[in-house]
């Protein structure tokens, strides 16, 4: 079985990207797909955090929640990060790695083998700033910052490897409380570094206190009929959620390795 890799990376704590990393894994495997997950973050373990106490909500109340296989990279215990990628993709259709928010030579093997690579990012500046710098006036871009340099080095590490090629989506987490205008800046600025390095963009994940309240469960927006009380938000969050997946445009059942990819769409009766 030739695995997909979606490799959610971002030097920058902060921007939701393990929790991205749990609903795009679960949507997945809400989907009927085999889905593996690896958390690199041995200290603070969120991804797996989050998939432990789906494990216990399960077990406590005997919840029927699509579930994927999980484990936590240890670097001092585990095989190199490559390894144990290749291994898992030996019997799943996914692997999806959350690096740590932090500068780590091991997440940076890890994105040497994406197929898509996953950036989150809030709707500022300063998670601009990882990618890219803007001019203090004029708010246009001056260059790229040094993660894009970082993926750019991925990119060329994939192909030596095997001639493929990363996918690289820019994550755009919408903060409600932020000014349009600076929404609109913000926006402005990802699309004109988007043509000069080589990602797409997408609309991310908002309501970011409903995650919040779902982690101690280990709960996903797609587990509806389990949530108390779930309210507009809720199902405005799992809309959120569906367009997000449907925009990494990660491959269909049966989709040959490196080919064309079409959106994957999350069942309506999620």
């Amino acid at each position: 079985m030739a695995a997909h890799f979606i490799v959610f990376a971002n030097e920058k704590g902060g921007t939701g990207k393990s929790t991205t990393a749990v609903h795009v894994a679960i949507a997945l495997a809400a989907q009927g797909r085999s889905v593996a997950a690896i958390d690199m973050d041995t200290r603070q373990r969120t991804f797996a955090r989050y998939m432990e106490n789906r494990v216990a909500t399960i077990k406590r109340s005997s919840a029927d929640l699509p579930m994927v296989d999980f484990e936590v990279f240890d670097p001092k215990k585990s095989p190199p990060i490559t390894e144990r990628m290749d291994a898992l993709a030996e019997d799943h259709e996914f692997v999806v790695v959350d690096t740590p928010g932090r500068d780590d030579p091991h997440a940076l093997a890890a994105a040497g083998r994406a197929d898509t690579m996953v950036t989150p990012m809030n709707d500022s500046f300063v998670d601009f700033d990882l990618i890219g710098q803007v001019d203090p006036d004029t708010f246009k871009v001056k260059r790229p910052s040094f993660y894009a340099e970082v993926v750019w080095d991925a990119r060329k590490a994939r192909a030596r490897l095997d001639r493929g090629t990363v996918d690289w989506v820019v994550l755009r987490n919408r903060l409600q409380h932020l000014e349009a205008r600076n929404m609109r800046r913000v926006g402005a600025a990802l699309d004109e570094l988007a043509k000069r390095v080589g990602f797409r963009v997408i609309p991310g994940l908002g309501e970011r206190v409903i995650y919040r309240e779902l982690f101690p469960k280990g709960l996903t927006l797609l587990d509806m009929g389990h949530i108390e009380q779930a309210g507009l938000s809720h199902v405005a969050g799992r809309q959120e959620l569906r367009e997000m997946v449907s925009g990494l445009n990660l491959p269909e059942p049966g989709a040959e390795p490196g080919g064309t990819v079409v959106p994957l769409r999350v069942a309506a009766s999620a």
